[in-house]
């Protein structure tokens, strides 16, 4: 089995998204090409695999279904949770204004990418947009819930996270926020706990097999009004990663750090005239340059493929 260590690199990308509430993996998955290709092989891991086996072998199944594509790509995904998390949760509280430049550079160059890809415009593309738009601000201006961290809960929560996570525009880790269950679930990785982890991964994995026959149902057969309405869903979520905000309500980590709840976004120079604190104006659009070139390149790249 060869190991493609740009898939692998993707995959750490994706990853390293998904840890930042606002920020989804799916978006990193459309820019560098993989997207439809995801979707698909997930799509192909259902019950008649199991005929499969029996009557082509396990090679041809595994084949099938891009076996060593996934496997690859998870791998880049955990081995970028476990490695960045900690670093992203620090960068978060110690850096802010210019981790979120990026982050929002990086989505909206990635809104235009994917805006490109519709291959039609009409009235129905239209209306998709609003309809993606209007449920991502819906939830992006939710008052999380508090859920209890038990099991039942923690499968649920793995199950909303991931479909979250492979819908460019929405992020698992934001869901998770929503649900109250960001916290408990960054410090089980944190500490390693394997019990919470492991019902995290089951859910995981129940939702991806099951959302990815829709998905890709709906890419097939609806192709432009699915990616009008992804493009919409990642418009609402820009305001939540706007870099100028003051925390409205605050909730305690799991390490016993106040950090926002609920946020209002301010233009830079009200954050300043706000908090007193610099809005590190040419620091934040440097970064946001960066998120942009950052997707520029990995569109470049993901065409010569």
């Amino acid at each position: 089995m060869n190991i493609d260590f740009r898939t692998f690199f993707k995959g750490m990308a994706m990853g390293a998204a998904d840890v930042v509430p606002g920020v989804s993996g799916g978006t990193i998955a459309f820019i560098s090409g993989i997207y439809d290709r995801l979707v698909e092989s997930l799509r192909r891991i259902n019950p008649t695999l199991w005929t499969r086996v029996r009557k082509e072998g396990l090679a041809a199944s595994w084949r099938h279904i891009n076996g060593t594509f996934l496997l690859t790509l998870f791998a880049g995904i955990l081995t970028s949770i476990l490695s960045l998390a900690r670093l992203i949760s620090y960068l978060l509280i110690a850096h802010p204004v210019p981790l979120w430049s990026f982050f929002f550079g990086l989505i909206a160059i990635s809104l235009v990418h994917i805006a490109r890809q519709i291959p039609e415009h009409s009235l129905g593309t239209a209306a998709a947009a609003m309809m993606g738009f209007l449920l991502a601000w819906f939830l992006t201006v939710s008052h999380p819930l508090m859920l209890e961290p038990t099991a039942t809960n923690i499968l649920l929560g793995g199950m909303l996270a991931i479909c979250a996570m492979i819908l460019p525009g929405i992020s698992g880790s934001f869901i998770l926020l929503l649900l109250g269950l960001y916290a408990p679930v960054i410090g089980a990785i944190d500490e390693l706990n394997l019990t919470l982890l492991a019902l995290f991964a089951c859910g995981c994995v129940l939702g991806l097999l099951s959302f990815s026959h829709l998905l890709s149902f709906l890419l097939h057969r609806f192709r432009a009004l699915t990616l009008a309405g992804l493009c919409g869903l990642m418009l609402g979520t820009l305001h939540k990663v706007w870099p100028w905000k003051v925390a409205l309500s605050t909730r305690i980590d799991s390490k016993g750090q106040e950090v926002a709840l609920t946020e209002q976004a301010l233009s830079p120079w009200g954050y300043e005239s706000l908090t007193g604190q610099s809005a590190e104006l040419a620091l934040a659009l440097m970064a946001m340059l960066f998120g942009v070139l950052l997707v520029l390149g990995l569109e470049r790249y993901a065409g010569q493929e």
